[in-house]
C-alpha cells in the first residue's frame, strides 16, 4: 500500500564525477519528495559544481547546500537521511558500510562491490542497522524492460531456453585518460564489469534462474588498461536455460547497440537502442507487435537512459513504506557474481561451479 503522505528526505551525493548529474536529475524530478542538502567530492570543485547544478535546476539561489571533501565529516555535520554513492567503483562497498553504520539509507552505483565478499558485507550491515540499500541498476526501470518483465511474471513465453545480451560499445583512449582509475582491477575492472553489468543483470533477471555455472573468454584488444575490453560469456541456469553475453569497448567507430534478447518456447523479445530502451521484437501467439512498440517508444539522450528517477522514487516509497527496494543488494549481488566467475575462468581457463569461493577482480593481479 502507498503511502500518500511521504516524508521528504534529504539527500547527500557523494562522489560527482560523470554520473553524478543523473543523481541531480533524479533528485530535482522528484523535488516534491527529495532535497539535496550537501555534496561531497575529494576535489572539492566538483562537489561545489554539483551542488551549483542542482541549485541552477530549481531555479532557487536561496537554496543551501553543503559543499565537502570528506564523507565522514559531512555525515557529521549535515542532517541525511539517504546517501548517494558515485565514485570509483573499488570505493563503493567501505563508503556505503560507513554510511549505513551511520544509520544512512544508501543508493549505490554498479557495480556494488568489487568482491563477493564485500557485496554480502553491505547486504549484512544494512539489515543490522535497518537501513534500505539500493544499487543504480536503473535499466530496470525502461519501459520495454517493464514489459519484458511482466510477459515472464506471466509466464508468456512458456519455457525460456536461452537468453543473450549484446553490449557493443566504443571506449577509446580518451576515456580512459580522463580516470586513471578506469580499466584497473583495484578501482574498475574491465568491460564486463563497468560497461556490461547492467546487461548481464538484465538477461539473469528475465532468465529467474540460479546460475549453474560461468565459462569465459576475456582480452585486451587495444585500450591501454589491465581489465579486458572484450569479453564473452555463456552462462548456464539451474533451471537449464542458457545465457550468452557479448561485452565490447572496441567497436569501430562508435557505440553501435545494447540488446537484450530472451528466446521462450511460445514468445521472442528483442529490445535494443542506445540503452535497452527500443522494442524491436515483440512476438507471441495473437500479440499486435506494432501496437505494442508504439506504445512503449521511450527517447533517451545517453547511456544512462531515464531510469534513476524512478529507481530514486522507488527508494524514496521503500523508505516511507519500511519495505525492501525494487533494486536491492541481494538482486545486485547476482550480476556481480556472473561477472567475477567470468574472470575467476578467464583467470583458470575452466568453467567455474556456483557457488563459488569469494573472488575479487583485485584477484586477477595475482
Amino acid at each position: 500500500m502507498k503511502v500518500m503522505n511521504m516524508k521528504k528526505l534529504n539527500f547527500a551525493i557523494i562522489g560527482c564525477g560523470r554520473i553524478s548529474y543523473k543523481h541531480v536529475e533524479g533528485l530535482y524530478e522528484n523535488k516534491n519528495v527529495a532535497n539535496l542538502v550537501a555534496t561531497c567530492d575529494i576535489k572539492k570543485d566538483l562537489a561545489y559544481a554539483k551542488a551549483k547544478e542542482y541549485i541552477n535546476k530549481m531555479n532557487d539561489d536561496s537554496l543551501k547546500v553543503g559543499i565537502y571533501e570528506d564523507y565522514k565529516e559531512m555525515l557529521e555535520k549535515e542532517d541525511i537521511d539517504v546517501v548517494t554513492i558515485a565514485t570509483e567503483s573499488g570505493y563503493h562497498a567501505e563508503i556505503a558500510i560507513y554510511c549505513m553504520n551511520k544509520g544512512k539509507h544508501v543508493i549505490v552505483e554498479k557495480p556494488m562491490a568489487m568482491s563477493i565478499d564485500d557485496a554480502n558485507k553491505m547486504i549484512e550491515v544494512a539489515k543490522k542497522n535497518n537501513v534500505k540499500l539500493s544499487v543504480a541498476h536503473q535499466n530496470r526501470f525502461n519501459k520495454p524492460v517493464q514489459k519484458l518483465r511482466e510477459a515472464v511474471e506471466g509466464e508468456k513465453f512458456g519455457r525460456i531456453m536461452n537468453g543473450t545480451a549484446r553490449i557493443l560499445w566504443r571506449r577509446d583512449d580518451n576515456y580512459y585518460k580522463q580516470a586513471p582509475w578506469r580499466g584497473t582491477w583495484d578501482l574498475d575492472g574491465g568491460t564486463l564489469m563497468n560497461q556490461c553489468i547492467h546487461n548481464i543483470d538484465l538477461l539473469q533477471w528475465m532468465i529467474g534462474s540460479e546460475v549453474e555455472r560461468v565459462y569465459a573468454e576475456c582480452d585486451t584488444f587495444r585500450n591501454p588498461i589491465e581489465g579486458e575490453d572484450f569479453g564473452a560469456i555463456v552462462i548456464r541456469f539451474k533451471n537449464g536455460a542458457i545465457g550468452i553475453v557479448e561485452g565490447s569497448a572496441v567497436v569501430y567507430p562508435k557505440n553501435l547497440e545494447e540488446t537484450l534478447s530472451i528466446f521462450g518456447t511460445d514468445g521472442t523479445v528483442v529490445i535494443g537502442g542506445l540503452a535497452v530502451n527500443e522494442l524491436k521484437t515483440w512476438r507471441f501467439e495473437g500479440a499486435d507487435e506494432e501496437a505494442v512498440k508504439k506504445d512503449l517508444q521511450v527517447e533517451i539522450d545517453s547511456v544512462y537512459g531515464k531510469g534513476h528517477t524512478p529507481l530514486f522514487r522507488d527508494v524514496i516509497e521503500a523508505i516511507n513504506e519500511d519495505r525492501k527496494p525494487y533494486v536491492s543488494g541481494e538482486d545486485a549481488i547476482v550480476p556481480l557474481s556472473i561477472i567475477l566467475a567470468a574472470y575467476k575462468s578467464r583467470k583458470t581457463g575452466m568453467p567455474v561451479n556456483f557457488p563459488f569461493n569469494n573472488f575479487s577482480s583485485s584477484d586477477m593481479k595475482k
